[in-house]
């Protein structure tokens, strides 16, 4: 894949052979770095054993035609950009394609690029387009094309999401009429090479570029539809997307002349149940859809009894966690903070809300699944020592507040119903406000006090990144700290996982004292699909390829 190898592979090779980092931190790195993941798995094969091979390719002896519906909430599309809501981008994605593809293998792969290079100092990335590809309208899919898309994706005035991953290495703050705005920090950031090759010349070293290219909201869309998304809209997918509605169904068709592997289908529909989790079940009991977008633990006992299912699982960093608005009172003292993470007991609230299917956290969003994750002293729970937090910060009679989160996740609940009863020991009283699904991301990054799901990403410092970074669109909680942000972009450039994982030691610690979130466990994800559903593989990001599915008469 790589033109030219980068020099820092060669001791990644040395690290792993030396035991100094584990296969899924070699892999990651070096794929990272433009090493392909055939190679990088050869290698491992190599050290290890066959059994160490990559992944098979697709198979492509799939049955053809048919349909499978799945069960997952259809939201607005409309600007793919600024979506806020992964269930939209399992719509669009199957039209509007990514230049990169992280596997359920953790590995990050070309897809609309055919192979990428980065200089050793991390700060040019050089992103060969891939040759071949046409858009559904005919024209090719061109250099030109990716170089819209990042000005799009970098520009303050869409809201994407995308520049809390980019600011580190992408963009400046500047003053403008007073205010603070972002901006690309220099007119040859994003260089057009020639007609298949693009060059970021970065302010600061990124490892993690390819992997940011997959964050769901940068697909690839059409520039002469300038942002905008629905049916009919064009793009380089496998599939048309030819009825939507919100909150009913979405309704894509296969194309015969898509570019790479598959369609295998006929047609693929995502279809609205509502946020009732016995309609979910009772619909894939029914044979009224082929699987769900994701199942909780509370679904688990009856879903097991439905013999012609299979259940999928996987351990994700996906988390829900429940935040505070630093900017409004009493949650602007870090002592207030601080004593809503000492006065619970994550290990109670996981195995009430989770049972078996999670693990416990540690109330700064970095999972021990990330190759940078940190081991620090346990932060147990201490009611003395939350109130007394509460006193020092003046609120010697305890604060009192409401906790607004979705009707969509029923674990979700448990946890925040398990938090609130906890809470109370420590004279913090905080009622409950459930409000349907579609409502609550109309509010989510505006309510005073929040539980948020949060999916699962690749490395810890994308999840630190998009939420916690100052200023940029995901931070709901308006967290805002220099120290933190100068760490941040720090680790965002240390290649050696060892070294970068002491930089994010830091980073956690400053959550755990000062950060706005109270996070007591991570997810493992699992669901259900009817078992004439092939080619399936649960994706940690709950990520749907239509491309790749097949069904069997």
């Amino acid at each position: 894949m790589s033109r030219k190898q980068h020099s820092y592979i060669s001791v990644l090779q040395q690290q792993l052979a030396e035991g100094r980092i584990d296969r899924r931190e070699f892999l990651r790195s070096a794929t990272l770095l433009g090493l392909s993941a055939g190679a990088a798995y050869g290698f491992v094969g190599k050290l290890f054993g066959e059994s160490a091979i990559a992944p098979a390719r697709a198979d492509t002896t799939l049955p053809k035609g048919g349909t499978i519906r799945i069960a997952q909430r259809v939201k607005d599309i409309t600007s793919p950009h600024a979506i806020n809501w992964l269930e939209a981008a399992n719509i669009f994605r199957q039209v509007a394609e990514y230049l990169t593809k992280t596997g359920t293998d953790n590995i990050t792969r070309p897809y609309l690029l055919e192979s990428w290079e980065a200089s050793d100092d991390l700060k040019t990335w050089t992103l060969h387009v891939r040759k071949g590809v046409k858009w559904h309208s005919g024209r090719a899919f061109t250099a030109e094309d990716v170089v819209w898309n990042f000005k799009h994706v970098l520009d303050e005035s869409v809201g994407s999401s995308v520049i809390g991953l980019m600011t580190g290495y992408m963009l400046n703050t500047v003053k403008k009429s007073g205010k603070d705005v972002t901006e690309i920090w220099d007119a040859n950031a994003i260089e057009k090479v020639d007609d298949y090759t693009v060059r970021l010349n970065c302010k600061a070293p990124q490892l993690a570029v390819p992997e940011h290219l997959f964050h769901y909201p940068f697909a690839i869309l059409d520039p002469e539809r300038g942002g905008k998304f629905g049916v009919g809209s064009n793009g380089t997918g496998a599939f048309d997307l030819v009825e939507h509605v919100v909150g009913q169904k979405a309704v894509l068709k296969a194309r015969s002349d898509y570019w790479g592997e598959g369609p295998h289908l006929d047609s693929l529909v995502f279809v609205d149940l509502g946020d009732t989790p016995s309609m979910l079940v009772a619909a894939l009991a029914a044979n009224q859809v082929e699987g769900m977008l994701a199942s909780t633990p509370d679904m688990l006992p009856v879903l097991q009894k439905l013999d012609h299912c299979t259940m999928y699982k996987v351990d994700t960093s996906e988390t829900d966690l429940v935040r505070v608005k630093v900017t409004e009172k009493p949650f602007d003292d870090p002592r207030v903070r601080k004593a809503l993470r000492l006065a619970i007991d994550a290990a109670k609230v996981q195995k009430i809300s989770l049972g078996d299917l999670g693990t416990v956290g540690e109330h700064h969003h970095v999972s021990p699944i990330h190759p940078e994750y940190a081991k620090l002293p346990p932060m147990t729970r201490d009611v003395a020592a939350a109130k007394k937090l509460l006193a020092d910060a003046g609120y010697p009679d305890g604060i009192d507040s409401t906790i607004t989160f979705s009707a969509e996740n029923n674990a979700q609940q448990k946890a925040v119903e398990a938090m609130v009863q906890q809470w109370q020991e420590a004279g913090i009283r905080v009622k409950i406000n459930v409000v349907p699904g579609a409502q609550y991301w109309d509010i989510w990054e505006k309510v005073p006090m929040g539980c948020t799901n949060w999916s699962h990403r690749p490395l810890g410092v994308m999840l630190l990144a998009l939420a916690y970074r100052s200023g940029v669109p995901w931070n709901e909680s308006g967290y805002s700290n220099p120290e933190f942000d100068a760490l941040l972009t720090k680790a965002e450039g240390i290649l050696d996982p060892k070294k970068r994982s002491e930089v994010v030691a830091q980073l956690e610690k400053i959550m755990q004292e000062d950060g706005p979130l109270i996070q007591p466990a991570w997810h493992t994800n699992f669901t259900f699909y009817d078992q004439r559903v092939q080619g399936f593989k649960l994706h940690p990001t709950n990520y749907i390829f239509g491309e790749e599915l097949a069904i069997s008469a």
